[in-house]
C-alpha cells in the first residue's frame, strides 16, 4: 500500500468507526502481537515520551500514528502502571489540534510541579510549501488524568544558527531552576544539543549550545536526555548520520551516551569520555529515562528504527517499547538491568543444572518467557543459546571464547527485517558468565553479565518455533539455567 501525504496526515477523528474496527481486527489477528510489551492498539508506535512518576503511578506516553504502520500525523498515546510490570492503556493524551502542532505532537518529556504533571513537547507544523516550523509546547495533566494544552507555545521557532530540525525537549531540574535539553541541527547540517532555562516552566531563556568534545558527529541529534548518576553527568542522545566502524554503529541510526563531569551550566561545558552505544541489538532507538521515587534511574526505549519495513506492517501496526531497565554506573559504563518488578510476571518455573560437552540440549520450550543461564565454568571454543527454535528457525546468542566476542544472529529468525544492514550484531566481551533473556512473541532482550551489554531486537518466527536450546562447541561448560513462563 502506497501512503500518500494526504493519507499520512488524515485525522483520526475523520475516520469512520467501521474503518477503525477493520484495522483493529487486522491487528488483533497478527501472529506477532506481543504479550508483555507495550505495543500500539493500531498503527505505528515510536519514541517513548513523558516517562514520569506522578500521583502514585508511572506514566509513559509514546508517539502514535493510529491509522497504519507509517510515520504520519502523530498523537501522544498514554499508558500507566503502578509497578512497572503491568501496564494499562489509558488512550489518547495529546491530539495535534492547535496551530502549533497542526502536523504532529512530536516527542517530549514530563516533570512534576505543584502537584501537576507538566508535559513539554515539540509541536510540528508545515506551511503550504511544506516548510516546517517547530514550537515547544506545554500541556498539563492534573490528578484526575485530565490534560489541558496551553493556548500558546512556550518557545517559538528556532534560535539563529539552527535549522528546523529542532525538537524533543527533555526536562530536568537543578536547584530552583528547570532546564530543557533539545536536539538540534546547525545550519551547517551537523548535530548538537542546546539548553534552555526557566524558573517556572512557562518563561524560557535560550542559554546556548552544550559544548561537547565529539564534533562533528552526525547530522542530527534526536531525543537528548541529561541526568546525573553517582556524581557524574550523563548525556544520552540518538545521533543520525554515523558511519559504521568495526562492530559499532551498524544500524541505520544509533543511540548512545557520554559520561563525564556534571554539566557546567554557566559555561555550557560538558567534559566527557567516548561515545558508547546503549544497546548492541538491531532494534533500539530514542530512549528516555526517569527518576523513580526510590531513586532508581529507569530507561525505556523504542524497540524499532525509522525508515525500515517490518513484517507486522501487513497487519496494520508496527513497533513496541522495551522493558523498563534500571541504570547504574560501573567502571564509567552504563549498566542496564531489567527492573526487579518484572519478576511479578513470572509463572511456571523450570530449571536444570548440568555439564554440557560438545553438544546441544533442548531443556525448555516457550514463546514468551524469561531465561537466566549462568555459566559456571568455561573450557570451550564457543557456547550460547538458541531461542524460538525449530528445524529451520532459530535466533542465536553465541559467545566466542578466543575472539572474546558475543554476537546475536537473526539470519534464521523467521521473516526478515532490515537485512540491508546485516543479520549479525556483535561486540567485544572479556568473558560471558550470565545470560538473562526476555523473549516475547516477536522480540528478544538479552542482558549479558548483569547488564554489561544488552542486545534488543525484533524477531518474526513461526508460532511453533518454541525450542530453547543451550549449546557448547569444542569443549564443555557447567550450566545452571532457570526459565519462567511470563504472563
Amino acid at each position: 500500500m502506497e501512503w500518500t501525504k494526504e493519507m499520512r496526515y488524515q485525522r483520526l477523528e475523520n475516520v469512520s468507526e467501521e474503518t477503525m474496527e477493520e484495522l483493529r481486527e487486522r491487528v488483533e489477528n497478527c501472529q506477532w502481537r506481543q504479550t508483555f510489551h507495550i505495543q500500539p492498539p493500531t498503527g505505528l508506535l515510536n519514541d517513548p515520551n513523558g516517562f514520569s512518576f506522578y500521583n502514585g503511578e508511572y506514566h509513559l506516553f509514546y508517539q502514535w500514528f493510529p491509522l497504519g504502520p507509517v510515520h504520519g500525523l502523530k498523537y501522544w498515546y498514554h499508558t500507566k502502571s503502578k509497578d512497572l510490570a503491568y501496564w494499562e492503556n489509558v488512550g489518547i493524551a495529546i491530539k495535534p489540534d492547535h496551530f502549533y502542532d497542526s502536523h504532529g505532537a512530536y516527542s517530549g518529556s514530563g516533570i512534576v510541579k505543584d502537584n501537576e504533571l507538566y508535559l513539554m513537547y515539540t509541536g510540528n507544523t508545515r506551511n503550504d510549501n511544506w516548510e516546517r516550523t517547530p514550537y515547544q509546547v506545554i500541556a498539563i495533566m492534573n490528578k484526575d488524568g485530565e490534560i489541558s494544552k496551553q493556548a500558546n507555545p512556550v518557545i517559538f521557532g528556532v534560535p539563529d544558527g539552527y535549522t528546523d530540525h529542532f525538537r524533543d525537549p527533555k526536562l530536568f531540574k537543578k536547584g530552583e531552576h528547570y532546564y530543557a535539553v533539545i536536539g538540534a541541527q546547525r545550519e551547517d547540517k551537523t548535530g548538537c544539543v542546546v539548553l534552555f532555562e526557566s524558573a517556572n516552566l512557562q518563561n524560557w531563556s535560550f542559554l546556548g549550545e552544550v559544548k561537547t568534545d565529539i564534533q562533528p558527529f552526525g547530522y542530527m541529534w534526536e531525543c537528548p536526555d541529561y541526568f546525573e548518576l553517582d556524581d557524574k553527568g550523563i548525556l544520552v542522545f540518538s545521533p543520525q548520520g554515523i558511519s559504521p566502524q568495526g562492530n559499532s554503529y551498524q544500524n541505520i541510526y544509533q543511540s548512545g551516551y557520554l559520561i563525564g563531569d556534571k554539566l557546567n551550566i554557566p559555561q555550557l561545558k560538558f567534559s566527557h569520555g567516548d561515545f558508547a552505544e546503549i544497546d548492541r541489538g538491531f532494534d533500539f532507538y530514542a530512549p528516555q529515562t526517569m527518576l523513580a521515587p526510590d531513586g532508581r534511574r529507569i530507561l525505556v526505549g523504542w524497540m524499532g528504527l525509522p525508515e525500515l519495513d517490518y513484517p507486522t506492517d501487513e497487519n496494520g501496526w508496527a513497533h513496541c517499547l522495551t522493558l523498563p531497565r534500571e541504570l547504574t554506573l560501573k567502571d564509567n559504563k552504563l549498566i542496564q538491568q531489567p527492573v526487579k518488578e518484572l519478576a511479578k510476571r513470572r509463572k511456571r518455573k523450570e530449571s536444570i543444572r548440568t555439564t554440557i560437552k560438545n553438544e546441544t540440549i533442548t531443556p525448555f520450550k516457550g514463546t514468551a518467557f524469561e531465561l537466566i543461564c549462568e555459566i559456571n565454568a568455561l573450557h570451550a571454543k564457543s557456547l550460547g543459546v538458541e531461542l524460538r527454535a525449530k528445524e529451520n528457525e532459530k535466533t542465536v546468542v553465541e559467545y566466542k571464547v578466543k575472539e572474546k566476542t558475543i554476537e546475536l544472529d537473526r539470519s534464521k529468525s523467521g521473516k526478515s527485517v532490515g537485512e540491508e544492514y546485516g543479520t549479525v550484531r556483535r561486540c567485544t566481551l572479556e568473558q560471558c558468565i550470565k545470560l538473562h533473556v526476555f523473549v516475547d512473541i516477536s522480540s528478544v532482550e538479552i542482558f549479558i553479565n548483569d547488564g554489561e551489554e544488552v542486545f534488543t531486537s525484533r524477531i518474526f518466527p513461526q508460532a511453533d518455533s518454541e525450542e530453547i536450546r543451550i549449546f557448547v562447541n569444542d569443549g564443555e561448560a557447567s550450566i545452571v539455567a532457570e526459565k519462567w513462563d511470563l504472563s
